[in-house]
């Protein structure tokens, strides 16, 4: 039987992919929101706000930036939105629903830009939320710290500290 990683494919997203996204937003951000005990129509409302300035945001600050939907046996699963900058490549955001999680997606869908970036000679960028528990997989697949603020940790990784795999 393939594992999960034999049947990825991404595919560039369009229009007709924001309800899948804001369903993906939901499952990444809706537990932490649930926790604050509001009712479902704030905490739905909350969600939907949040996920539209997170989409703009993005939007303005890269506009040039490739949107991916990722696949798993032809059902999407996540996104991946990444964008060159002067600075290299940027991971601007990586999101897997929740049952496809830990099963080494997420590091190959890096591996594929680390894989671009060697073959460029840049660096990828990201930057995480502080106390998000992905940075032990970004720190296993090379990034280093960069930079921080109260928020957020800026890390990077270049094709001089070795290979993705």
């Amino acid at each position: 039987m393939p594992e999960a990683t034999d049947l990825l494919d991404l595919r560039v997203a369009q229009p007709g992919d924001l309800p899948f996204l804001f369903d993906l937003y939901c499952d990444v951000r809706g537990p932490e929101v649930s926790a604050w005990g509001w009712p479902a129509i704030q905490r739905d409302a909350f969600l939907r706000m949040q996920f539209e300035a997170q989409r703009r945001g993005y939007e303005a600050a890269y506009p040039e930036a490739i949107h991916h939907i990722v696949l798993c046996g032809g059902e999407a699963i996540g996104h991946r939105l990444a964008a060159s900058t002067r600075e290299g490549m940027r991971l601007v955001d990586i999101a897997l629903l929740a049952a496809h999680r830990k099963r080494g997606i997420g590091s190959r869908l890096i591996r594929q830009l680390m894989d671009d970036c060697r073959g460029s000679r840049s660096a990828l960028r990201l930057q995480v939320l502080r106390g998000n528990p992905v940075q032990g997989l970004y720190r296993r697949l090379g990034f280093t710290e960069t930079g921080a603020d109260q928020m957020y940790i800026e890390m990077a990784w270049t094709p001089e500290r070795g290979p993705s795999t």
